[in-house]
């Protein structure tokens, strides 16, 4: 009785979750008006026209190459420096690595918007306003990312390491071919981090970009409800297109998050 108490709360959660994506979607694939209908409409009538409309009639197949251009380039840059990173703060004894790793924590704390005036000078004196590399360079390091690297690697036995090294295994090729293969679940989450962290990205392209040609989704989405604030079917069509790629990395993801949430599956430490 316990067990489908359990079951019975986590579907109404689960729905409760779910409802408003449900609900934009209803409203996406109605009929014109469908918003302001009453009694409301509450199952989807699968007319695909706005879909078809907004990617015909717009450039959102512009806008979302640039996003997953951006997003992608960012999950790369992220992956790497928090790999090398974490495994020098968990491997590497050095004078001070304590303090690196508190003070890496401590930009946690920071607000982004305390973070946008020194960006953008720096961007400024780089000359990359208004390119790919102003709007992803300024984000390829998280913290975030370091910490969950540095808690995996930290499992791993200290044999691995020795064996690596008896066999001649250079630390690089370590880290490609043993520690990161194995760190499955923070690079999981790592990569779902960042990916919805970079595609939700608004306030930092907004200021670094002038040009219709670099603009993100989001970015986009927010001209195109100042263009078609009257009409929902386009509004929520475009929502859901901007919304779609988060879901299915997820999809792919979340096992992998589970683990690292639970703590992960890495062999103990000897």
């Amino acid at each position: 009785m316990v067990k489908v108490s359990k079951y019975l709360l986590r579907a109404v959660a689960a729905a409760l979750m779910a409802s408003p994506i449900y609900w934009v979607f209803v409203i996406a694939t109605g009929y014109h008006g469908a918003a302001y209908a009453l009694p409301p409409v509450m199952r989807p009538l699968f007319h695909w026209h706005p879909f078809l409309y907004v990617w015909t009639h717009t450039h959102w197949e512009r806008y979302v190459l640039n996003s997953v251009f951006i997003s992608s380039s960012t999950i790369i840059l992220v992956v790497v420096t928090s790999a090398f990173a974490g495994y020098a703060l968990a491997e590497l004894k050095f004078p001070g690595n304590s303090a690196y790793f508190y003070a890496s924590l401590g930009v946690m704390m920071l607000p982004q918007q305390a973070l946008l005036v020194p960006q953008y000078v720096v961007m400024f004196h780089l000359h990359l306003l208004n390119t790919y590399a102003g709007l992803i360079l300024p984000f390829a390091a998280s913290t975030s990312g370091i910490f969950l690297f540095r808690q995996f690697f930290m499992k791993l036995p200290a044999s691995y390491r020795e064996i690596a090294r008896l066999e001649g295994v250079s630390t690089l090729t370590y880290l490609r071919r043993v520690a990161v293969p194995l760190a499955r679940p923070a690079v999981a989450t790592t990569v779902l981090l960042t990916f919805i962290s970079s595609w939700n990205q608004f306030q930092w392209p907004l200021i670094m970009t002038n040009s219709l040609r670099l603009q993100p989704i989001e970015l986009a989405l927010s001209h195109y409800m100042q263009t078609y604030q009257s009409n929902w079917r386009e509004l929520t069509s475009a929502a859901l297109i901007a919304l779609l790629p988060i879901l299915v990395v997820f999809a792919f993801t979340q096992r992998h998050i589970v683990r690292a949430v639970a703590g992960g599956e890495t062999p103990q430490k000897e």
